[in-house]
């Protein structure tokens, strides 16, 4: 019996150890990105008593009406989601998801226990706080991590019936700051709602940006030395053989996705080399593949 367990406790740990051991900087960004966003939260929304969404605007809202401390709130209920869900989540996910809860969760009150100078400004505070939840929202997003909360609920909602469930959050959102009217009032709401937005524009600029990288289409006459170029800067290239429409000449096509940099480095390469070069460059918003963003994030 006893051998038994150990053969099953090891066949549990052996996939999980292994995650661990390969997603061990996504693991680290999670942490950084939790404790940004537990700070925003504890000195911010709790502070100047703004409201919140998902699971951490019930939590801030049970606080504010009955003294329970948000900590536990967001750390029951997302538990709870992550069994419900357990079966359509992927181990990578799942880990993410409970080092982001519990950083967060820890560092909520940890974060209580230090006093910190706040503006008087409630304007300024909006501001702030929808900024440091816009860049820790992206820097989990662009890892295929969650904080959880409504971010369970869609991954299970789209591996189990294909559905994006955005309008869902929506309207759960909404009834949340519908509550909040009651609770903090309706000047406290308008104020939530534009750190909100804030948070929103932030967000998309993060992921935006985070992984932006630059599509170059290069017809040159010399594409074994371009090509030999881009190797040398770890791009791969493809080369794609073409037809001059005019000439009818071949006229090898080479297409590669690289960093903002490396496309100076091409330009100053090419003026050098082929100044007769033609040369398209255009922005990739987000680029899936060795060498790029992971396939596993998603």
């Amino acid at each position: 019996m006893h051998f038994g367990f150990d053969l099953k406790l090891s066949n549990l740990l052996a996939p999980l150890l292994r995650v661990i051991r390969e997603e061990w900087k996504a693991f680290a960004v999670i942490i950084v990105a939790s404790a940004v966003q537990a700070f925003a939260v504890r000195y911010f929304t709790i502070h100047y008593r703004f409201p919140d969404l998902g699971v951490s605007g019930i939590a801030v809202l049970t606080n504010y009406m009955f003294g329970i401390s948000p900590n536990w709130v967001i750390l029951a209920g997302n538990i709870l989601f992550l069994l419900w869900g357990r079966k359509y989540l992927t181990m990578r996910f799942v880990l993410l998801t409970l080092t982001a809860i519990g950083t967060f969760s820890t560092l909520l009150s940890v974060f209580g226990m230090l006093p910190l100078p706040l503006p008087d400004d409630k304007f300024m505070a909006t501001v702030i706080t929808g900024l440091l939840k816009g860049i820790s929202g992206g820097m989990m997003f662009n890892l295929g991590g969650s904080a959880g909360g409504t971010d369970i609920i869609a991954m299970v909602m789209r591996r189990r019936y294909g559905m994006e469930v955005g309008r869902f959050s929506i309207f759960v959102n909404l009834f949340i700051l519908g509550l909040s009217i009651g609770v903090v009032g309706l000047e406290s709401v308008v104020y939530g709602a534009v750190g909100l937005y804030v948070t929103g524009i932030t967000l998309d600029s993060v992921t935006r940006n985070f992984d932006k990288r630059k599509q170059a289409f290069i017809i040159t006459n010399i594409p074994d030395e371009v090509s030999h170029f881009i190797n040398s800067r770890g791009k791969g290239v493809t080369r794609i053989e073409g037809r001059g429409g005019y000439t009818g000449q071949p006229r090898p096509v080479l297409v590669s996705l690289l960093e903002p940099r490396q496309i100076v480095q091409l330009k100053h390469f090419l003026k050098e080399k082929d100044p007769k070069a033609f040369v398209s460059i255009c922005d990739a918003t987000e680029v899936l593949g060795q060498g790029f963003k992971s396939w596993r994030s998603l």
